[in-house]
């Protein structure tokens, strides 16, 4: 069973190896988006000044949580019993984006890789398989901490995206089948959706669902390579993350 789950496991580091492999040759990064500081940029040097000096108690008033609290808030052994939980590294998660073709596609390319545009602040990941041992679905997760006005952006982007995207090539693969799926019914907002991508010369479902919990995004996805059929974010999973961070933005 451990041989069938690593199956599974080397299916996700392809997919995010492919991904990493783009992204890497690709000079042109979302970067950071720098959005964070500057409605008051007015006219007139004094006033500008001014303007600054008076904004700068409003900065502290940021929604982000810290790459500290999303440490804290992430799925951690022991939070769901039976499930395994691994760090996913920052390799496994560049900040780079690829251009997806067609471009109305784009917000499914990013999060493949849970990058999004505007740019998250901070980001952590995570790699878990279940408590059944001859379930070889695979969930990858993770939580972005936005700007509340920018997480709602990538919600409405993900939204336009299912309704405007059944295909896409990106990072020199091939997706088809794109769908929405039922959303769960979590947090302040979520998205879920299907995408078929192709590994290991079998066609194979992966599943995502994006919930939002105010300007932090718990982004999911599961596939199953043994049984291709078979896939889908467990509710549990789900539900324990997402009440795991309201807990942290109760805490920050």
């Amino acid at each position: 069973m451990k041989s069938s789950v690593s199956r599974a496991v080397v299916a996700a580091s392809v997919m995010v190896a492919l991904g990493l492999t783009a992204a890497c040759g690709s000079d042109k990064g979302s970067g950071d988006n720098g959005s964070g500081s500057g409605s008051g940029s007015g006219s007139g040097d004094k006033k500008q000044s001014g303007q600054q000096a008076k904004q700068k108690p409003a900065e502290k008033k940021s929604t982000a949580l810290s790459a500290a609290d999303l440490e804290k808030a992430v799925l951690a052994k022991g939070d769901l019993k039976g499930y395994k939980v691994e760090k996913m590294s920052a390799e496994d998660m560049p900040s780079q984006t690829v251009p997806a073709d067609p471009a109305a596609c784009q917000p499914f390319a990013d999060m493949f890789m849970f990058a999004t545009q505007p740019s998250a602040k901070a980001r952590v990941g995570r790699i878990m398989t279940g408590p059944d041992e001859l379930d070889a679905t695979v969930i990858s997760l993770a939580l972005l901490a936005h700007e509340q006005p920018d997480a709602e952006k990538v919600m409405d982007d993900l939204r336009t995206a299912t309704k405007n995207c059944t295909a896409y090539e990106h990072a020199d693969s091939k997706y088809r089948d794109v769908a929405a799926l039922p959303t769960p019914k979590a947090g302040d907002e979520a998205v879920s959706y299907k995408v078929v991508g192709l590994i290991e010369g079998q066609k194979t479902p992966m599943s995502f669902t994006v919930v939002r919990s105010g300007s932090t995004l718990a982004a999911f996805y599961s596939i199953n390579l043994l049984k291709p059929k078979k896939f889908g974010v467990p509710a549990e999973v789900v539900e324990a993350q997402v009440k795991k961070v309201e807990k942290a933005k109760q805490a920050a």
